[in-house]
């Protein structure tokens, strides 16, 4: 498992329908050592705070194994590091496999808790060109996901992830995912997931609901 690029971007505006939006999702990568902060990388920063950013969603991981299939949706033959709005462009993690509160080491020093999976928004699909992509991309499973910042450091491209507790017994982001936005699961699962430690306190609020409204 590996760092493949460190991106960041601090917000800018851009025009959309329209009308002026700012936005920090056009990462590019850096170069060299990146420090990583209580709350994300050095450099960086979120434009919509009510959505982005914030403890559980200090850093945005997205798996390098998902490019292929979006530049094949795209029809382009190659997409920059960074092309998701993602701060961690990583190898060998996937949502089917990474477990909500799952404890990774990045590099030498820094430890990040995998929290929760990204759900897109219209700046999104206004950055690929393509609007209507949103569903797809939630459908897909390919979301990502958001991590919590356990240990500050520095971090960059080419550093070993390691993986240094796994819930084995926890619910994957895809998994996560489906219970938040796909109206997948069943009540046990959902208790199941109300039972996780680590489940971020959005996550706790959606799945809470849910059940409400089953049992009622």
């Amino acid at each position: 498992m590996k760092l493949l690029s460190v991106n960041a971007a601090m917000p800018q505006t851009v025009h959309i329908n329209g009308k002026a939006v700012l936005t920090g999702i056009n990462k590019t990568p850096l170069a060299g050592k990146v420090t990583v902060q209580a709350l994300g990388l050095a450099g960086d920063g979120q434009a919509d705070l009510t959505v982005h950013g914030g403890e559980y969603q200090a850093l945005y991981a997205y798996p390098i194994e998902h490019y292929a299939h979006w530049q094949n949706r795209l029809q382009t033959s190659t997409l920059p590091y960074g092309t998701f709005g993602e701060n961690l462009t990583i190898e060998g993690l996937l949502e089917s496999e990474v477990c909500v509160g799952d404890l990774l080491q990045i590099g030498e020093e820094v430890q990040l808790q995998v929290t929760m999976p990204r759900i897109p928004c219209f700046k999104f699909g206004h950055k690929v060109g393509k609007p209507d992509i949103l569903d797809e991309f939630l459908r897909s499973g390919f979301s990502g996901f958001y991590l919590r910042v356990v240990k500050t450091g520095q971090i960059q491209a080419g550093d070993e992830i390691k993986i240094l507790q796994h819930d084995t017994h926890g619910i994957s982001i895809r998994t996560a995912l489906g219970l938040q936005k796909l109206d997948e699961g069943d009540h046990a699962l959902l208790q199941k997931a109300l039972q996780v430690p680590s489940l971020p306190p959005l996550l706790r609020k959606v799945y809470s609901e849910r059940l409400s409204r089953m049992a009622g």
